[in-house]
């Protein structure tokens, strides 16, 4: 069999997103977090599945013409969104706690809804597997984050180079596999960026491709070897997911399966940051130390110590922080969803330190938020310069990315005085309960409607109204 061979040349694409049982939509809520800093954390957090896992899960449930069951899926607004546009295609989806009962079986529509793919950027995963099953699929250009340019074009010819045909038009991807038999063939792809999304995309569409797949310069992140493994339990046969080389034979067909999402990394390591900054003592489960190898070293770098207490189980054991320089990079370099995270943390460390982000040039959007609170820190081009001070005080600030938002909450957490928090919603995507885990772990902080003018006028101007249910967690 010929095999088509082609290699992408683009930027990266990172992604880096509560079923409800109705599918109306409401406007977005208009609540913000106030913390009162200065309480010491003590206790465990249960940290959540993994939300990057899921949401490829979720459109790799698509490949299997049968039932899948999910389980530690969080309860995200982000996974809401999942759930609704593969309903829209006909996937019949149940919850129950953490578990998610996804029936593909019907799968019927190749067309995702704009209103829902426009807001979340992962939903364009889901153009690989409906594509593999119906031979078409028509994709609306995803949304998310403002942190960055992170277009499709890695997606679309990798998929161009197993046989489809697609063009973009008026906003839309069209792919079709031309031809009586609608099958995708094989290819030698090569990645020039080791983009997660482009990865995942292009994995989950040669799983049922004629042929061997071969995937160059992959991305290798926990996510991507948790959705190979997901395939793999349907039986895909996939090798080499966790190197920078991937292989897919593809199958005829796939078969049901009940899947467990791996530990939210990113969750975890958020929650180790807010133990150093406020020179605390928690532990933390369940989780994969090897998914936090580059983490960890930064924390010890800047005087924490991390422990593990049972394979599954990390303690932070507090330190005197000091400064330290990061480099945001692929995995397994230090992840750029824990970028904001430890700027927050340097910000109250001793010394200057230098934080560069390599993955996304829009993603020092926190930096005048947290200046607002009394940090030190200068942006030069994609470099971040921050002098540690002894004190942060609080302030009304407002959120402009999902992982800015757990910024602030942990610079909020050591700030003298009261933080307010603007525009959750960015929060609500990606982390799972986090005012409920910080009140146990003993922070006092609170979620209330916002009752000002000038707070609602901000989220007016510069959100575009969420299309999806706030889950019950989340609601003040």
């Amino acid at each position: 069999m010929q095999r088509n061979s082609l290699i992408l040349e683009d930027r990266p694409i990172n992604h880096s997103l509560s079923l409800t049982d109705s599918h109306s939509l409401p406007e977005e809520d208009k609540s913000v977090l106030q913390i009162w800093g200065g309480n010491p954390l003590h206790g465990h957090v249960k940290i959540s599945g993994a939300k990057n896992s899921a949401l490829a899960i979720m459109a790799g449930a698509i490949l299997c013409p049968d039932d899948c069951r999910l389980r530690n899926v969080p309860s995200l607004v982000d996974v809401a969104r999942m759930s609704q546009i593969l309903a829209a295609l006909g996937l019949k989806i149940e919850r129950n706690g953490d578990t998610l009962d996804i029936d593909a079986r019907h799968l019927q529509q190749s067309q995702a809804p704009y209103e829902l793919v426009s807001q979340l950027r992962a939903s364009f995963f889901v153009i690989g597997p409906v594509l593999a099953r119906l031979g078409a699929a028509r994709v609306p250009l995803p949304g998310g984050c403002a942190i960055g340019a992170r277009p499709v074009d890695l997606h679309v010819r990798g998929l161009q180079a197993m046989g489809a045909e697609v063009h973009i038009d008026h906003g839309m991807v069209h792919a079709y596999v031309p031809g009586r038999n609608p099958k995708l063939k094989g290819a030698k792809i090569y990645l020039d960026y080791p983009s997660v999304g482009a990865t995942e995309t292009l994995m989950m569409a040669a799983t049922l491709a004629e042929g061997e797949t071969t995937l160059e310069n992959a991305a290798q992140e926990p996510e991507v070897v948790d959705l190979a493994n997901f395939c793999r339990a349907m039986g895909a046969r996939i090798r080499g997911a966790g190197t920078n080389t991937i292989v897919i034979s593809g199958v005829p067909n796939l078969h049901s399966v009940d899947y467990p999402i791996i530990p939210d990394r990113i969750e975890a390591g958020t929650f180790l940051v807010a133990g150093a900054i406020t020179h605390s003592e928690i532990t933390i489960s369940p989780v994969v130390p090897d998914h936090l190898t580059a983490v960890i070293a930064k924390l010890q770098d800047i005087g924490a110590k991390v422990i593990a207490e049972e394979p599954n189980c990390l303690r932070l054991v507090p330190g005197r922080l000091r400064a330290t320089d990061i480099e945001t990079l692929p995995y397994p370099g230090f992840p750029t969803d824990m970028q904001a995270p430890f700027m927050a943390l340097l910000t109250k460390s001793e010394g200057d330190s230098v934080i560069t982000e390599t993955v996304f040039e829009n993603r020092l959007g926190h930096v005048a938020e947290l200046n607002r609170m009394g940090a030190d820190i200068r942006v030069k081009g994609k470099h971040a310069l921050i002098r540690g001070v002894s004190m942060l005080s609080g302030a009304p600030v407002v959120a402009t990315d999902l992982r800015a938002s757990a910024a602030l909450v942990i610079a909020a957490l050591a700030a003298d005085g009261k933080t307010t928090i603007q525009r959750l919603h960015h929060l609500d995507r990606g982390y799972y309960d986090l005012e409920g885990k910080l009140r146990q772990l003993g922070a006092k902080i609170e979620r209330v409607q916002d009752k000002t003018d000038a707070g609602v006028e901000a989220d007016q101007t510069l959100t575009a109204p969420s299309q999806i249910l706030t889950p019950p967690q989340m609601q003040s």
